[in-house]
């Protein structure tokens, strides 16, 4: 489809922009009805009598006349700005690039836009001209070709290798509103669906295998749920925040790992290796945690301060010296555990059985013990050990 701007002949304004399609007759029944006259003929810029439609381009201005002859509209056009009407050719420098255009295309397609308030009237903005007399603007030229072609034909075409991102981003510089909402939907179209599917024992194997030793591994947030990921070296990785509920992780090596505020609810770790873990505010209720080993011979302290435990199988677990504090054992399954020197300060044991358990020099200041079982202890609570 080509766009024309059609004139009265002799006249440089109130102009309209229509659609050729058909015939001259067709044309010529369009102008009669914009132009309000009883269009007969139809000339070029140039005074040219234009008799067959296929010569005329889009973006053509038009005059259109009654049968009478051609008059040059500049000729009545007086004062400073003789010349500056909206269907002026004119050149952009954009970011070292030259466009040549028409001020009706800068104008007409989108009325307030930027573009059209720099060029509906000469000088208005105080466009810059570099030495070729072309309007300087600095913006990227892959990106504005275009928004200008949209401003010629209306339809957005993008060339193979410019990112529709920065068209966008340029589209709403100028201000070219359906330009931009056309390119938000295409953009859109485009970009594949969120993948929030779990990952895989075999895609998180061969995650480790393209990762060197001496990388810090992060999975931060990572979705596990349910994965099968028993009796892997998981030394030092960091799962904080991951999902991990209902995962496979026995005799997994978690020494060091980071599982801070990560959802272990319904996991199985039984047998697993977590010497010096991190899993402060760790959400484990239900989780099973049968023999496992959170003693570091190097001494540092596996620290589940503020975890959720409720409900947890802990029975037979080597915790000397573990971080319990304010945690929340409700209903917790701590059988035959070592907690020597451990810290459970403020911990809710409510009705947690702590039977066969060896709790010398354990901090219990400040805890929740009602319907605790402490049946078979290694060794008897001492008094400065201060329960409630």
């Amino acid at each position: 489809m080509r766009r024309v701007t059609l004139f009265v002949n002799g006249t440089s304004t109130n102009g309209k922009v229509v659609a050729v399609y058909g015939s001259l007759e067709d044309l010529l029944s369009v102008a009669s009805s914009k132009l309000g006259i009883r269009a007969s003929s139809v000339y070029n810029g140039n005074g040219g009598l234009i008799d067959d439609i296929t010569l005329i381009r889009d973006d053509d201005v038009l005059y259109i006349s009654e049968g009478d002859s051609f008059e040059d509209p500049q000729e009545d056009f007086c004062g400073p700005e003789k010349g500056q009407t909206h269907t002026d050719w004119l050149t952009l420098n954009v970011g070292g690039r030259c466009f040549t255009t028409t001020r009706s295309t800068l104008v007409s397609k989108e009325p307030e836009s930027m573009l059209a308030h720099m060029f509906r009237e000469k000088d208005v903005w105080g466009n810059k001209q570099d030495s070729q007399g072309a309007y300087l603007i600095d913006r990227s030229p892959d990106y504005f070709e275009p928004i200008l072609n949209y401003l010629r034909h209306g339809q957005l075409i993008i060339n193979e290798g410019i990112n529709p991102l920065g068209v966008l981003e340029e589209a709403r510089f100028f201000g070219i509103e359906q330009l931009a909402e056309q390119l938000e939907t295409l953009i859109k179209s485009t970009q594949p669906p969120d993948d929030h599917s779990p990952l895989t024992r075999k895609e998180f194997i061969r995650f480790l295998l393209a990762t060197t030793t001496k990388s810090e591994l992060r999975c931060q947030g990572l979705n596990f749920n349910g994965a099968d990921l028993s009796r892997l070296d998981l030394r030092y990785i960091n799962f904080k925040m991951a999902n991990l509920r209902g995962a496979n992780l026995t005799h997994a090596n978690l020494s060091g790992a980071n599982l801070e505020r990560a959802d272990l609810s319904m996991a199985c770790l039984d047998a697993a290796n977590l010497q010096g873990v991190k899993m402060l505010c760790t959400n484990a209720e239900g989780a099973s945690l049968r023999g496992c080993n959170f003693e570091d011979p190097a001494g540092i302290k596996a620290n589940l301060e503020g975890a959720n435990l409720k409900g947890v199988d802990m029975e037979g677990s080597q915790m000397t010296g573990i971080n319990l504090r304010v945690a929340t054992l409700k209903n917790a399954k701590l059988k035959n555990c070592n907690l020597r020197g451990a810290t459970l300060a403020g911990t809710d044991l409510e009705n947690c059985d702590l039977s066969g358990c060896d709790l010398q020099e354990a901090n219990l200041r400040g805890s929740n013990v009602k319907g605790a079982i402490f049946e078979e202890m290694l060794t008897p609570l001492h008094m400065s050990q201060s329960v409630r």
